[in-house]
């Protein structure tokens, strides 16, 4: 079925059919186009949202770009900003494949079918002149008929009148005549265009036109194919993109699953410990001594001559305490900066055999026990902090890390230069065997600059060496007996653990500290007064039970080794130094690390 059999008569029904075609493939141009200016769109603001939320600083310079977390987010980032690249593919491809092209065969159509139409009118008016002409010939012949009728019936009315004369008779019958050949004529004229028009008509209605409607129909589906190639190249142009959209989105997936929270409590270790030892207990400042105006030998923390007494090396055991079970003694109590408290102070407090009022003395300890306070303050760092070549500035384990980063550094250049070195070696042998290839001469600089360059990178290599093994040693000294688990178990106390011996000489320690001179300043000493039982010493029951948490090897002096899970009894607990006295159930007792325990009272 065509339109040249099917549609003959319907000329402006073709003409409005075809044109809405057309218009249709305007619209999805501008469809595509408006689509394409969206995506471009889209693309931009992705591009400008990675840009906004990447990080400012390069990622040598930024400490979070070691967690997994950061490097997640910028390769998230990166993905996104692929797939904004994805999508100005698709806009350019939707631009040049589907708008460029249907707009240019649009423009084809139109040229198309407006040459088909005239066609198509210009028959049509040649059928209407035909028509007209046909029409004029028939009025013609209709005219003459009645005028040649007219002229025959007055010829003979001239003829019957008796009146008329022969003159009259004659003429009449010569017009009547003449009108009746005109008649003649103009029939056969009228003949002649009628059938002349029906051939016309025919050729118009079952050749020409025909003709013309089919050339539009065969336009209008070639601009429907064309049209329907161009909804699938929207698809097409997507489906390009899927590939590497699905390789941005399984690189989002891999970034997400990279997120390692384990891995990141590592790296934030790694960048701020910083290698000091734990602040120990602030000591207790009793300013209820002086008002013990009665001196008493069982007075706590008086001594028989009515002076508050200082707990320092010379009297760390001078008392005991009457009553209960023999404890064990502590380690000495740590400064916030780690290190023991000294028992004197340049222009600080004096001795207490010195004579002063007590509250006076207890004023200069408080006084000498708060700058300590501040020092903790100190560790955090300032805005103001010098930086110096050793990176003493740093605290002691990120001191050591960066001086190993730049001995590294400078290791590397070294051996740079040493290759150079040898490079440059090897070419003057070659310009000395072959002097045409160069003047050996002209090496000698970069040669001496080279040997110069060596020797400055090997002083400071000796130099970081240097400043490395005090920092490591200075980490070391800070440590303590930390052990590493598998597990990660928490970081053992920082003070060493309490000496089980020294309990078992206690009246041999009393007779040698009382002959001890008085302790120096720096020296480690505990400021109060520690007293002992003077009797016999009595099995001690446990206080509670406690449940091994991690595995702890107690290699230090005073310490007892345990296995995860073991149950251990608790004789001792917690002091406030970290370490807690337990038993175990196959004989032995020692100190462990509070932190290592699950602990239950009785």
């Amino acid at each position: 079925m065509d339109w040249g059999t099917e549609l003959w008569d319907q000329f402006e029904v073709l003409e409005r059919h075809t044109q809405w075609g057309l218009d249709l493939l305007d619209r999805y141009v501008k469809f595509v186009k408006e689509r394409t200016e969206v995506e471009q769109a889209y693309a931009k603001q992705l591009r400008s949202l990675v840009k906004k939320y990447l990080p400012k600083r390069p990622a040598k310079d930024d400490p979070e770009s070691k967690f997994s977390q950061q490097q997640s987010f910028v390769q998230l980032l990166q993905e996104v900003n692929d797939f904004a690249g994805q999508r100005e593919l698709v806009a350019e491809n939707l631009s040049v494949q589907v708008c460029l092209e249907l707009a240019k065969y649009s423009q084809e159509m139109k040229q198309e079918r407006k040459m088909h139409f005239q066609e198509g009118r210009r028959a049509q008016q040649q059928l209407e002149s035909g028509f007209k002409q046909l029409e004029n010939s028939k009025r013609k012949f209709e005219r003459d008929c009645r005028e040649a009728e007219k002229a025959a019936q007055t010829a003979e009315r001239l003829d019957q009148d008796i009146n008329a004369t022969k003159a009259d008779v004659e003429k009449a019958k010569q017009q009547a005549h003449l009108r009746s050949h005109m008649a003649e004529e103009s029939k056969n004229e009228y003949a002649a265009q009628l059938q002349r028009f029906n051939r016309d008509q025919a050729h118009f209605y079952f050749s020409q036109m025909p003709q013309i409607f089919d050339k539009l129909q065969d336009m209008d589906e070639r601009r429907a194919t064309h049209l329907g190639a161009g909804y699938g190249l929207l698809s097409e142009a997507e489906l390009q993109v899927v590939p590497i959209i699905a390789k941005c989105l399984e690189g989002m997936k891999v970034a997400a699953e990279a997120v390692d929270a384990k891995k990141d409590s590592q790296v934030l270790i790694e960048l701020h410990k910083s290698g000091f030892a734990r602040p120990g207990d602030v000591e207790f400042e009793d300013f209820s001594q002086p008002m013990n105006r009665v001196p008493s030998d069982s007075s706590l923390g008086t001594p028989s001559d009515g002076r508050p007494e200082l707990r320092g090396s010379s009297r760390s055991r001078a008392k005991r305490w009457p009553f209960g079970k023999k404890n064990k003694p502590r380690p000495p109590p740590l400064s916030p900066l780690g290190g023991p408290l000294p028992s004197a102070l340049p222009n600080g407090p004096p001795s207490p055999r010195s004579g002063l009022d007590p509250l006076a003395i207890l004023s200069e300890i408080s006084k000498s026990v708060k700058p300590r306070l501040a020092s903790f303050r100190s560790l955090r760092g300032s805005r103001g902090t010098v930086v110096t070549e050793d990176f003493s500035h740093l605290p002691p384990e990120q001191q050591r890390k960066r001086l190993q980063q730049q001995l590294e550094e400078r290791n590397r250049e070294l051996q740079k230069e040493i290759d150079q070195r040898e490079a440059l070696k090897k070419m003057k042998d070659v310009y000395e065997k072959t002097p045409q290839m160069g003047d050996p001469a002209s090496l000698e600089p970069r040669i001496t600059e080279t040997l110069n360059n060596i020797e400055r990178l090997k002083l400071e290599v000796q130099k970081y060496e240097a400043w490395l093994a005090e920092a490591e040693s200075r980490v070391l000294s800070n440590r303590g007996d930390t052990l590493g688990r598998h597990t990660r178990p928490p970081d053992p106390p920082a003070s060493a653990p309490p000496d089980s011996s020294s309990s078992n000489n206690g009246s041999q320690d009393n007779k040698e500290s009382s002959e001890e001179p008085p302790a120096e300043e720096g020296q480690d000493a505990p400021i109060y007064t520690e007293f002992d039982e003077d009797f016999e010493e009595e099995p001690a029951s446990p206080i509670g039970h406690c449940v091994a948490i991690y595995h702890f090897e107690g290699s230090s002096e005073g310490t007892i080794s345990m296995a995860e899970g073991e149950d251990l009894s608790l004789m001792e607990e917690d002091k406030g130094d970290g370490w807690t006295r337990v038993r175990r159930k196959q004989g032995g007792e020692g100190y462990v690390p509070t932190s290592y325990l699950r602990v239950t009272l009785n």
